[in-house]
């Protein structure tokens, strides 16, 4: 099959389109036919050796997979050969960016017809890692204010969607026009371009109290000034960070506010049940609908791992082999 190397770390032109041995499933692993491969900003942190997993080399990039099933291992009861999934595959850091992909069975899922492939590339990470920050993180519930930074990205939008479909006032920010435009379009019931200057002060005005759940995209810009418009025993997740910051911790004291971390891959089998069949909900009543923001051929993976990391975020970036 095709798949992307890396076999050394460093910039984006590491990424090789080669010739690899076809993967076989474990016991209880499925292998995926790959219609679609997303593209996370952690792909690009792993392919230079800066982030904290550091797989031994050389590794196929990728943890966003959507297809077909191609082959179930002999312990797999819960889906058969030919269904259409989305999933995550974690084997050698990653292993998305490929024809074919080999996902643990509890990583996989089933994707409606209603939802392309391109759409179920951005379910796994995006979604996932949305639905954990919302309600296992930050105890989100309905009537809470939540403020979704970056809400332009990937899971900026799922994160959107998700709050607003379960009853939260939703803030989002993002950094042109036609971010601003697709955020509205997704549900935010106020969008600020934080381009702006000032522009945290409109959101002081729009709350009047502040914001009860923060979702951090950019922690090393933000986050100090996240704790300025949290309202009492507000909670700020951090979800993205590319760097240091220094804070004022004297802020978190009077409002009894939380600063909680979280990466999508720490979920447990509990969790995933609990996020997958939530999203599987959203799926089936329409109120989750990933937005592609860009569709390139698997060869151009470096031209990929540049965009994602792009300002102006807008929608996903998938692979399409």
């Amino acid at each position: 099959m095709k798949a992307i190397l890396v076999r050394e770390f460093g910039g984006p032109e590491v990424l090789k389109l080669e010739d690899v041995p076809d993967p076989s499933p474990g016991a209880r692993q499925v292998l995926v036919r790959v219609r679609a491969a997303g593209v996370n900003p952690a792909d690009t942190y792993i392919r230079n050796g800066a982030y904290t997993l550091k797989p031994a080399l050389p590794y196929t990039p990728g943890f966003d997979v959507a297809g077909i099933v191609e082959r179930v291992g002999s312990e797999v009861t819960r889906l058969r050969t030919g269904a259409r999934v989305y999933g995550e595959t974690l084997a050698h850091g990653g292993g998305a960016y490929a024809e074919l992909a080999v996902c643990d069975e509890d990583r996989v899922h089933p994707l409606p017809d209603r939802v392309s492939f391109q759409q179920g590339a951005g379910l796994g990470v995006p979604y996932g890692t949305a639905w954990r920050a919302l309600f296992i993180r930050a105890q989100a519930k309905a009537g809470d204010i939540v403020l979704v930074h970056g809400a332009s990205g990937g899971v900026g939008i799922a994160a959107v969607q998700i709050a607003r479909a379960h009853g939260m006032r939703v803030i989002g920010t993002a950094g042109t026009e036609r971010g601003v435009a697709l955020v509205r379009a997704q549900g935010a019931h106020n969008v600020l371009n934080h381009r702006e200057p000032g522009y945290l002060k409109r959101l002081v005005e729009l709350t009047g109290h502040g914001v009860d759940i923060v979702l951090e995209m950019l922690a090393n810009v933000n986050l100090d000034h996240d704790l300025d418009i949290l309202a009492f025993r507000g909670r700020v997740v951090i979800v993205g960070n590319r760097g240091r910051i220094e804070i004022d911790p004297r802020k978190t004291m009077g409002k009894d506010a939380a600063i909680l971390g979280m990466t999508q891959f720490n979920a447990d089998p509990a969790e995933l049940r609990q996020i997958h069949a939530g999203i599987a909900a959203g799926l089936e009543n329409g109120t989750l609908n990933p937005v592609v923001g860009k569709e390139l051929p698997l060869a151009q993976a470096a031209r990929a791992q540049v965009a994602v990391m792009e300002p102006g975020a807008y929608g996903k970036i998938v692979l399409v082999p």
